[in-house]
């Protein structure tokens, strides 16, 4: 391959997974907040800009076993072409910005995981998707919604049991410690989900050659972490009212039980090298909160709405991906026939 255009392809591919990981902070990371802003333990501006800090210092903490399982794990290293990974991006990025537009928390994990298995089928076919880490993926992300929802659920009857004969003022204890669940739950935000770029920054400088193994640079992971960060500081307002207004009217205690309950799902997760959507463990924390304090209080129709979006995130992803990598093997055929 030319220099010169080897390392356009890589600029590009660093590029869009940057603007993948700014996305994924407007859109997931907003999340974080939504509980404390919700139960007005602190002013929006000041929730965003505190977990902003924490989501760029996680991915600096924690390691980077997230986003090996994601750049090598996944799929053959013959099939992770730049194609491939510009195909995937797009796509992702595509699917978050649609589900962004119509208010629905849906995830970045899913959207990645599912454009790179549609790009590779446009391309390489199954054959070349490693079934075992992709199908174990899948996994993690469908029972980490479950786990969150079981935590959620009671980490606030825990939190009901120690609280009995409190005076309503412990409503104002509760809410200052928020502060500090927040900053947890960023910090495995960060952990987890900035380290998904570096996967795919890492494993296309590799396919490209500017890296001889798998390992993440150090610049790669100032670049993700700082994208995450100044995405959560822009704030996905959309997605904010609807995890923390549509799913349960959230007091300070339950703000409090369903972020320390979220967070300690997603670290555990990122320490493991499981890639887990901070959408929807969140979103079931909540559930599970509000299940322990009145199970009609949920809103379900809008878990409902989100569940489904859970679903089919990753075939229409897959989808978008699939037709954008046929694309662009169609555009690169005209161009050589000039």
């Amino acid at each position: 391959m030319d220099l010169s255009w080897g390392l356009a392809l890589a600029v590009l591919v660093v590029v869009l997974a940057v603007l993948f990981d700014f996305v994924n902070g407007f859109h997931d990371a907003a999340n974080v907040v939504a509980t404390m802003v919700s139960t007005r333990a602190f002013q929006p501006e000041t929730a965003l800009i505190v977990s902003a800090i924490a989501e760029f210092i996680g991915p600096f903490l924690f390691g980077t076993a997230v986003a090996k399982t994601i750049g090598s794990g996944i799929i053959d290293p013959e099939a992770a072409t730049t194609g491939v990974v510009l195909a995937a991006l797009v796509g992702g990025i595509a699917w978050d910005l649609v589900t962004w537009y119509f208010g629905l928390p849906s995830s970045s994990s899913h959207a990645l995981l599912g454009g790179l298995g549609g790009a590779v089928l446009a391309g390489f076919g199954i054959g070349h998707i490693n079934l075992h880490g992709f199908l174990r993926v899948v996994v993690v992300l469908c029972a980490s919604p479950l786990i969150g929802a079981f935590a959620g659920y009671w980490f606030q009857l825990l939190l009901n049991f120690i609280s009995r004969g409190f005076t309503p003022r412990a409503n104002e204890g509760y809410k200052k410690l928020q502060l500090f669940s927040a900053i947890t739950l960023a910090l495995s935000h960060g952990t987890n989900d900035a380290q998904k770029s570096m996967g795919v920054i890492t494993m296309a400088l590799v396919s490209l050659g500017y890296l001889g193994s798998f390992a993440v640079p150090w610049w790669v992971i100032f670049l993700c972490a700082s994208a995450i960060a100044l995405g959560t500081a822009f704030g996905g307002w959309r997605i904010i009212k609807t995890v923390g207004n549509s799913i349960y009217k959230l007091k300070p205690i339950n703000g409090f039980a369903a972020q320390t309950a979220s967070a300690g799902v997603i670290m555990g997760a990122a320490v493991f090298g499981w890639p887990v959507s901070t959408t929807h463990v969140v979103s079931s924390s909540i559930a599970g909160v509000g299940s322990a304090e009145r199970v009609k209080a949920v809103r379900w129709t809008t878990a409902f709405d989100i569940a489904l979006a859970w679903i089919v995130t990753i075939p229409a992803s897959a989808a978008a991906a699939a037709g954008i990598y046929w694309g662009g093997a169609l555009f690169m055929k005209l161009v050589r026939g000039f």
